[in-house]
């Protein structure tokens, strides 16, 4: 089941340097995006470390993602699933470690949206704010969970949804790559059919996006949807990087 992907990043119209990273890795079926933390504190180093960190975990394991496409078992399906897990909590010690090393870089951390296809699966491993999408028969749905403290008081009941899209700390994230030496991952595997677009993108982007909107928005070519998401978020503020992945399984 070949695969094809675009990324696209942009620095935005008020920041200084572009925090984000990206990964696409078509052979691998690989594609993730990191949204660094910490400013003075280098999350760009974060969310790049972060990223070839987790890419070198999944090549040097590789053999667990070739095992499952020979032979997709439950037992093959459960190893795909915690190597990329354990990937991501590989790059959250390292980084972490880094940060206790170099003065320079203390407190530094990234979000981290990744996702493999493999044998019509997507596996989905996610730490704060950055998000999954998948678009089918031109209807897209958000397939991640916010680390934020707004949606934190959402899931329990201390504010209302109408409350939420005006509460203060939009962008106060609860967990993050690096900011301790370990962080709860949310794993979670949906179905990749042909036909499916998958997006990868930062808060940089979402949090311009209105119900629905994206529908139409990621129809056309990969170039052209992804030109069209940065430039909308430039139109409407433009104050975070801005970062995208969208993902096709052809």
């Amino acid at each position: 089941m070949p695969v094809r992907s675009l990324g696209l990043s942009d620095v935005g119209r008020f920041r200084p340097h572009n925090e984000d990273s990206f990964l696409t890795d078509d052979e691998l079926a690989l594609y993730m995006v990191a949204d660094g933390v910490g400013g003075n504190a280098k999350g760009e180093v974060a969310s790049a470390e972060s990223v070839d960190l987790v890419h070198s975990w999944v090549r040097r394991w590789r053999h667990t993602i070739e095992t499952y496409r020979a032979e997709p078992t439950a037992d093959s399906h459960h190893l795909v699933r915690r190597m990329l897990e354990s990937a991501v909590q590989s790059a959250c010690y390292m980084v972490f470690a880094m940060g206790e090393v170099d003065p320079e870089q203390r407190g530094m951390s990234t979000t981290l949206s990744s996702l493999l296809v493999c044998s019509g699966v997507g596996f989905i491993a996610q730490v704060g704010d950055s998000r999954v999408y998948r678009a089918r028969g031109g209807r897209a749905e958000q397939l991640t969970e916010d680390h934020t403290l707004v949606n934190y008081k959402l899931k329990h009941g201390l504010i209302t949804p109408e409350e939420a899209a005006y509460a203060p700390g939009k962008n106060v994230i609860t967990r993050a790559v690096g900011h301790r030496d370990y962080v709860e991952v949310d794993t979670l595997e949906v179905d990749a059919l042909p036909g499916d677009r998958f997006m990868l993108c930062s808060d940089g982007l979402h949090g311009y996006l209105g119900p629905d909107e994206l529908d139409e928005l990621l129809r056309g070519t990969r170039r052209e949807a992804a030109q069209r998401l940065i430039a909308l978020a430039n139109d409407r503020g433009g104050r975070d990087n801005i970062t995208v992945v969208l993902v096709d399984v052809e």
